[in-house]
């Protein structure tokens, strides 16, 4: 196994100086084939969604050919004060977290610390001897051995049999959450919530089904063990840093508490995992989940979750995306090699399945007919049968709080929505946005 030292991995990445981060400036849509009078609609759309009292704020950036052509916010930071929902505010983007915790583990790959197909247990021997529930109504107990060991590219493309504590679906994830996985101990790091989760049963055969879990919480621990550094030093050192993404990390710090928004969730109707919630008709009102004064995000976790535990801004995002969308490359400074992003945007599904045909129980506002997953993001294979009007081989994915970000090839397109409320799955949101932004695609 090669283990690369801080100062290696420098010299490995070859990683220029950090760039300074600019403030998006926005060129004329028509520019750029987009219509400005048709995304003027996304405008309205934003309005409505603050006064029907659905979201306290939100932002939208529309980008093509590499730049920002649609930019605007609407609503409240924190409505209580009413503090603006402004172009700068600092939002929590769970599980767009994972996107570049897959980005991390891809650069070390391009280093040579790991192969795809090498078992976890290669560098986490924790999970060599987890076992495998059996299933159905069986307690949780009752398990099988592995029949093949939890590959790196299972871990990559959630289908490790790993699963989350608030699916609220089966005695496995009951003992996540026994277990205090879900939630962050100052008293714990990566390494012991790591080894926790490795005496927990699967909840199926690795590389059999589609699970969304906290399987890229694994690999911020596995980028740990390649790099030979933290996770939140090594996002800063290698990916923040160099691309000028300076309000993104675990921990707002204090001179940046007053750009931090306020967490929402729906007044009736929506809880994480909740089972059989109300119809959309009957949910609305917002409460607030979590107040800007003493937040958790304002001290250093004791697990840095890879999977979900980011800060980041509109700003910051967009550059992120627009290194992806220029397969690996930004203003000079390169992450990837674009081979490697074409690799990552792939659908990793077995015999090129769907999510669907993965046996992952619906949970989010989303269909998963027609979508794939890669290493790291979720794949349009069919559109059609997605039932979205979109391109295939777009690739996405969305936090928890309804934060939502696209890159679509075909179109060179990219199109990120910043918002504060839990859960997602609370309105169709994002299928309405996706709406709203090819319809004003009017050229090449």
């Amino acid at each position: 196994m090669y283990l690369a030292s801080e100062a290696e991995m420098w010299l490995i990445l070859l990683i220029p100086p950090p760039l300074v981060n600019d403030m998006i400036e926005t060129v004329k849509p028509e520019s750029v084939g987009l219509c400005s009078q048709r995304l003027g609609r996304i405008s309205s759309w934003l309005q409505q969604q603050i006064d029907g009292e659905k979201l306290a704020g939100a932002s939208v950036l529309v980008g093509r050919q590499g730049k920002a052509a649609w930019f605007e916010t609407a609503g409240y930071r924190e409505r209580e004060i009413s503090t603006a929902f402004e172009k700068d505010t600092i939002v929590r983007i769970y599980s767009m977290s994972k996107p570049v915790t897959s980005v991390a583990a891809m650069m070390l790959y391009e280093s040579g610390c790991f192969q795809l197909d090498h078992p976890v247990s290669q560098y986490l021997p924790e999970f060599a001897d987890t076992p495998v529930w059996i299933g159905g109504d069986a307690p949780v107990s009752e398990t099988i051995p592995q029949e093949s060991p939890i590959l790196v590219r299972h871990v990559l493309s959630h289908t490790s049999g790993l699963t989350y504590g608030f699916m609220n679906t089966n005695v496995v994830d009951e003992m996540y959450r026994d277990k205090g996985l879900d939630q962050s101990s100052p008293e714990t790091d990566l390494a012991e919530w790591t080894e926790t989760l490795a005496g927990i049963p699967l909840i199926c055969q690795p590389g059999s089904q589609w699970n969304y879990s906290v399987s890229t919480d694994v690999v911020g621990r596995l980028v740990e063990v390649w790099s030979g550094m933290s996770l939140d030093q090594f996002f800063h050192d290698n990916i923040f840093k160099p691309l000028g993404m300076t309000d993104s990390g675990f921990v707002v710090p204090e001179s940046k508490r007053e750009r931090f928004a306020a967490l929402y969730a729906p007044l009736v109707g929506g809880a994480l995992g909740q089972v059989n919630p109300p119809p959309v008709s009957e949910r609305g009102g917002l409460k607030l989940q979590d107040a800007v004064q003493g937040s958790a995000y304002f001290k250093s976790p004791g697990v840095f979750s890879g999977g979900g535990g980011l800060v980041s801004t509109m700003s910051d995002y967009h550059r992120f995306c627009r290194m992806l969308q220029n397969g690996g490359e930004l203003d000079g400074c390169r992450l990837l090699a674009p081979t490697t992003v074409k690799h990552m945007r792939t659908n990793h599904l077995p015999d090129k399945k769907d999510m669907a045909a993965m046996g992952q129980p619906v949970w989010s506002e989303t269909s998963y007919d027609g979508i794939g997953f890669g290493l790291g993001f979720a794949v349009v294979l069919d559109p059609v049968t997605a039932s979205i009007i979109t391109s295939p081989g777009e690739y996405h994915w969305g936090g928890a709080a309804s934060t939502f970000f696209w890159i679509d090839p075909v179109q060179d397109l990219h199109v990120i929505f910043m918002t504060q409320l839990m859960p997602s799955s609370t309105y169709p949101i994002r299928r309405e946005l996706r709406t709203l932004v090819y319809q004003a695609i009017t050229g090449a």
